[in-house]
């Protein structure tokens, strides 16, 4: 559980008000003393609370989320969906986009625990092991290892990149590249391109795998991907990501190119965006509502002792046929 301002005092030896005073740096208090506050403060990785601190030993009721990219559809519609499962639960949240920045990710952390949040759900994967190790409040990871005993919460990545591969050579085509963002084998998501690779060394093809920067902004990676386009000349296309998709079918245009005349292309994660928008796009649909119904499920667990839990849970994917293969 979150350390309070009492667990100080009490380890400490001093008083609530004595804690609050070295804190606020009022009143007069011997350097043994302001000594000891601090040295309790750092055991217990205490971080002084400064939205409650008038509710010692309340619950804050306040969720922390940690996600790479606010901006992004898939970000956006997950959050949605945990702002709406933990209000319905009687937890507020606080919002934080790292931005793929480590410095930023750590400024957050230490922000949320200054404000004594009860639980945080984090998608970021900036820091390493020790920054996430370190912190009391419960934690829930989507899709990322953050450190040893965190539950992390995704759909099936592996089965994903099966499916979207195996849709692909169903045309009798030979020709498949994969784009992708991320060749990090410890992220869960890398399960999607070994997926890819599987299916294709089972059908006797080269897997070709294209990384592409997930830092990079919409015009640069538009930029690579047709260099991809125009040196490859693929049959078939699997895309990390939808967003990834619809650029490929942007810069396929300028070249003169349709899909699925002249070349075959699944996406990946299916939001409703999409659904709306782009509906001709083949996607593998992430169910992003069950995914958020049990992060906040186990985050409320931990919240309240419960810690016999699972190191991953993982929840099936379907392809979603459109016109684009």
């Amino acid at each position: 559980m979150v350390a309070k301002l009492t667990d100080v005092a009490k380890l400490a030896g001093v008083s609530p008000t004595t804690v609050s005073r070295v804190i606020n740096k009022k009143g007069y208090l011997s350097e043994k003393t302001i000594a000891k506050v601090h040295e309790a403060m750092r055991e217990l990785h205490y971080q002084p609370n400064n939205l409650a601190r008038s509710l010692q030993g309340k619950s804050t009721k306040l969720v922390g989320l940690i996600f790479p990219a606010l901006n992004n559809v898939f970000y956006a519609e997950l959050i949605d969906h945990l702002e709406r499962e933990l209000f319905r639960a009687g937890y507020k949240t606080i919002q934080c986009n790292s931005e793929h920045n480590s410095d930023k990710e750590r400024e957050y952390i230490q922000m949320l625990q200054a404000n004594q949040v009860e639980g945080i759900i984090a998608g970021a994967h900036n820091l390493n092991h020790d920054d996430y190790t370190n912190i009391k409040a419960p934690i829930i990871s989507f899709d990322r290892f953050l450190a040893p005993n965190i539950p992390i919460v995704s759909s099936d990545n592996y089965q994903g990149g099966v499916l979207a591969t195996r849709s692909l050579l169903n045309h009798g085509i030979q020709k498949i590249i994969m784009l992708t963002g991320s060749n990090d084998v410890k992220s869960p998501t890398y399960l999607r391109t070994k997926g890819y690779i599987d299916e294709m060394n089972n059908a006797g093809l080269q897997p070709r795998i294209f990384s592409i920067n997930g830092s990079f902004t919409p015009l640069r990676k538009s930029v690579e991907i047709a260099k991809i386009l125009k040196t490859e000349q693929p049959e078939g296309i699997f895309c990390s990501d939808d967003m990834k998709a619809l650029l490929v079918i942007n810069e396929a245009e300028k070249l003169g190119l349709t899909s699925p005349q002249d070349f075959k292309l699944v996406g990946y994660d299916g939001t409703s965006f999409i659904e709306d928008y782009f509906p001709k796009l083949t996607t593998v649909k992430q169910p992003l509502g069950e995914l958020a119904k049990l992060c906040v499920e186990l985050l409320i667990q931990k919240i309240d002792g419960v810690n016999d839990q699972e190191d991953r849970y993982e929840i099936p994917v379907k392809l979603i046929s459109g016109q684009t293969s």
